[in-house]
């Protein structure tokens, strides 16, 4: 594990610029319209304390020329050469960062104006969270649901949380097994003490990777329901185009490969192939084959390395049971994209109900 190098921080005091409560980080490439879409949702923001990088990772539409930022208290342009990714555009924003938490935006995201403000309402009830999700919806149709953080099948399949199904379905404020990198947000030295995202994932899965990594580490992670995303969702890679196919079947055996810990690994490998196996199935059943199989197949020649790449931290982690239980055992859960949320209850007022 490779620790980020952090950006000297800005102490309060007179003369000197007060620390953000939070960097707001937007990774783009070829982003077209959107961009700038998401920027207004945050020069809308109830809360002000913040500062906003900007990647820009090569991009050729010309998305990141000309943006409207005087609406930001703070912003910061990154024009990079070239498309370094999603983990890695983020990551060099993170190594940038001055505020006090990483929040993820993507660029085809649009914030709803108490978005900000609802995480720091959060905060406060869980002070000892370090790792939130938001609430995600359909930006095309506020009726159905993008995602409420990301869930996690114990056989090693993670999709997000209720995608495409109805938003009567947003469930209650309570744990989830990572946030999705879409709206995500993090305690920034914890990010960064961690090594922020795997670049080697370049995009997808990158976010469940790191959440495992620090649920690994005993950390949790909240879903606030009120902390409301519209997400296009695929406005930029495409749902389901061959590049989000390919680097999706490959990552996910990467994050399982890499995370689980061995006694899991070893009883849950069948359920992981058969699964895997139904799959490749159905790309021959949708013509999406070549790249799913595309995927797995150089998932499987970078398994072994992934896990020794993973070894130090799982010998380091919390019990097997602990970890289990914040997962899905029912594969039908994930065949219908389920939510998979525990509540806090309804009495409770702190996450020491369910962490």
């Amino acid at each position: 594990m490779t620790t980020i190098p952090a950006a000297p921080r800005h102490r309060s005091g007179k003369g000197i610029p007060k620390c953000p409560r939070f960097s707001i980080i937007i990774v783009n490439f070829n982003g077209g319209e959107y961009v700038q879409q998401a920027l207004d949702s945050l020069a809308r923001q109830t809360i002000r304390d913040f500062e906003v990088l900007l990647v820009d990772n090569g991009s050729t539409d010309g998305s990141a020329n000309h943006l409207r930022t005087d609406g930001l208290p703070a912003f910061t342009l990154m024009a990079e050469s070239h498309n370094h990714g999603f983990a890695a555009g983020t990551n060099l924003a993170a190594a940038k960062a001055t505020g006090d938490w990483i929040v993820c935006l993507n660029p085809d995201a649009i914030a709803a104006a108490s978005w900000l403000e609802e995480i720091v309402a959060g905060q406060a009830r869980y002070p000892n969270v370090r790792m939130f999700a938001s609430a995600q919806l359909d930006a095309a149709d506020p009726r159905v649901l993008d995602g409420a953080g990301d869930a996690y099948l114990i056989f090693g399949m993670p999709w997000r949380g209720g995608f495409g199904r109805a938003a009567s379905e947003l469930p209650g404020e309570g744990e989830c097994f990572s946030p999705c990198g879409a709206s995500a947000v993090f305690d920034r030295r914890l990010f960064l003490e961690h090594g922020g995202f795997d670049e080697e994932f370049f995009c997808f899965c990158e976010d469940v990777d790191l959440g495992f990594r620090l649920r690994l580490a005993g950390e949790n992670c909240m879903f606030l329901p009120r902390a409301v995303v519209h997400h296009v969702g695929g406005g930029l890679a495409g749902r389901a185009s061959d590049f989000s196919i390919y680097h999706g079947s490959r990552n996910r055996v990467w994050t399982y490969a890499k995370n689980m810990p061995s006694t899991a690994f070893w009883i849950t490998l069948p359920g992981h192939v058969a699964l895997s196996l139904y799959l490749l199935a159905r790309g021959i059943m949708t013509g999406r084959v070549r790249q799913t199989w595309r995927g797995m197949r150089d998932g499987l020649l970078g398994a072994a390395r992934m896990r020794r790449n993973g070894r130090a931290l799982r010998q380091q982690s919390v019990s097997s049971w602990q970890l289990v239980r914040t997962m899905v055992w029912n594969p039908f859960r994930m065949s219908q994209r389920k939510v998979h949320v525990r509540e806090v209850p309804a009495s409770g007022s702190s996450a020491s109900a369910i962490l």
